[in-house]
C-alpha cells in the first residue's frame, strides 16, 4: 500500500501528450525568411485562421482583420511596397522608443549581429542590407502574404488582442507544418497597402505575415536565436 507521501503528485510531473505537442509547436515555430514555391490551398488558409479566431479578446469584441493574398495580388502588392521604399516619402518605421532601455537595445544588437552574419552581409554593405529588407515586402519569396490591420480608433487592450491572435495563427500553423514570419515592415506603408486591399476607410495597418513550406536549405532559416530562461523575467510571490 502506498504511503500519504507516495501517492502526492511529484513537483516535476511529466506532462500530458497534449502538453508534450502544445509545447513542442511552441518551440518549433521560428520566424522563417525564405520558402519553397509550392502554393497553400485556400482551404489551408482559410483553416489555420479559423482556428487561430479562439484567442480570446476584451469583451470578445474579436478586433482583428486579415486579409490574404496569393499569387499574382501578392506579387503585385510587394512590387508597389518596393518600388515605393525606393521612392521614400514614408515615416520611418518607429517600432521602439528613442532610446531603447539598454537591456532590450542589446538584444536588439545581438539579432541584427546574428541575422546578418548567418546571411553573410557585412555590417557597412548598405546594398546588400537594402535588398535584404525589400526581400521583407515581397514576403520572403512565401506562396502566401497576410496583412493584419485592426479600427484604428481602438488602444491599446484591442491591440492586445491582435497581438494574441495573430500568435494564435502562427501556432497554428505550424501544427499543420507550415511556417511564417511576422513582419511590422509593412506598418508605415498604409498608403500603398490599402488600395490593394480594399481596406475598410477607418483601419489601418498592423503587420504583415509571410506563410508556406519553409526552405531547409537556406541560411537563413538556420540561424538560432536565444530565449531568456524564466528565471529572467519571472518575479513570484506566495508558492
Amino acid at each position: 500500500m502506498q504511503t500519504q507521501q507516495q501517492q502526492q503528485p511529484q513537483p516535476h510531473a511529466v506532462p500530458t501528450d497534449a502538453a508534450r505537442c502544445v509545447d513542442g509547436v511552441l518551440r518549433a515555430r521560428r520566424s522563417v525568411r525564405a520558402y519553397r514555391p509550392e502554393p497553400l490551398p485556400l482551404a489551408t488558409v482559410m483553416d489555420i485562421l479559423q482556428a487561430a479566431a479562439a484567442a480570446p479578446s476584451n469583451s470578445n469584441t474579436q478586433p482583428w482583420r486579415v486579409h490574404a493574398l496569393a499569387g499574382s495580388p501578392l506579387k503585385a502588392l510587394g512590387d508597389d511596397l518596393v518600388a515605393a521604399s525606393r521612392r521614400g516619402g514614408f515615416p520611418a518605421p518607429a517600432h521602439f522608443p528613442d532610446p531603447l532601455p539598454d537591456e532590450l537595445c542589446a538584444h536588439q544588437a545581438d539579432f541584427a549581429e546574428r541575422y546578418y552574419r548567418t546571411l553573410g552581409i557585412d555590417r557597412e554593405d548598405a546594398p546588400a542590407r537594402r535588398a535584404q529588407t525589400e526581400r521583407n515586402y515581397h514576403f520572403f519569396g512565401a506562396p502566401v502574404g497576410l496583412i493584419f490591420s485592426i479600427d484604428a480608433r481602438l488602444q491599446r487592450h484591442s491591440w492586445l488582442d491582435l497581438g494574441l491572435y495573430i500568435q494564435s495563427v502562427m501556432i497554428a500553423a505550424k501544427a499543420r507544418g507550415i511556417d511564417t514570419c511576422p513582419q511590422v515592415s509593412f506598418a508605415p506603408f498604409h498608403a500603398v497597402i490599402a488600395p490593394h486591399l480594399q481596406m475598410a476607410p477607418g483601419d489601418i495597418t498592423v503587420c504583415g505575415m509571410s506563410m508556406g513550406h519553409g526552405d531547409a536549405e537556406a541560411q537563413v532559416n538556420r540561424m538560432e536565436m536565444p530565449r531568456w530562461h524564466v528565471q529572467a523575467f519571472v518575479r513570484h510571490a506566495g508558492f
